[in-house]
């Protein structure tokens, strides 16, 4: 082989490698962006399809509705904990900071955030439902699917 040739040789290879590598990269920060939407059933059960349950430390987006009389709101600061449910289970949400104005109890809510042990959410941010022309497809299937029983089938449960 020439040196012409070995040199091209050389060229390509390494054009390859850095597009493998940038694209690798690219894929890795992607990835650890992605915000999954889960139900409280889902977190707690596992998705449908894969029956895979979220990890603990994992950023997600739950969507269900506030449970009456859980919201508890913290006097000395922005600190609000209340309890999302759905059909299959119910999650306990904390969140520091201002409610949205639609945000109240029996309301359909996402709420965006990190999993915390015993399913327990450490919210970033909460989006409060307000018009079924606003709701992300996805999120309005699970929660037609998932919201069939009232509150109080819960509370019934939990004693």
């Amino acid at each position: 082989m020439n040196i012409r040739r070995r040199n091209r040789l050389w060229l390509i290879s390494s054009i390859l490698v850095g597009v493998g590598l940038t694209i690798s990269l690219i894929l890795y920060a992607l990835s650890s962006n992605i915000d999954l939407f889960y139900t409280p059933g889902e977190i707690v059960y596992g998705k449908r399809e894969t029956q895979k349950v979220p990890e603990v430390g994992q950023r997600l987006r739950v969507g269900g509705m506030v449970m009456p009389g859980s919201v508890v709101r913290d006097p000395d600061s922005l600190k609000v904990t209340f309890t999302v449910y759905d059909a299959e289970a119910e999650i306990d949400v904390t969140y520091s900071g201002t409610l949205p104005d639609l945000f109240k109890e029996g309301q359909g809510v996402v709420v965006q955030g990190e999993l915390e042990p015993n399913n327990h959410v450490l919210a970033k941010e909460v989006l409060a439902k307000h018009d079924e022309n606003y709701t992300p497809p996805e999120v309005e299937h699970a929660m037609q699917e998932n919201h069939k029983r009232p509150a109080a089938v819960y509370k019934d449960n939990a004693s």
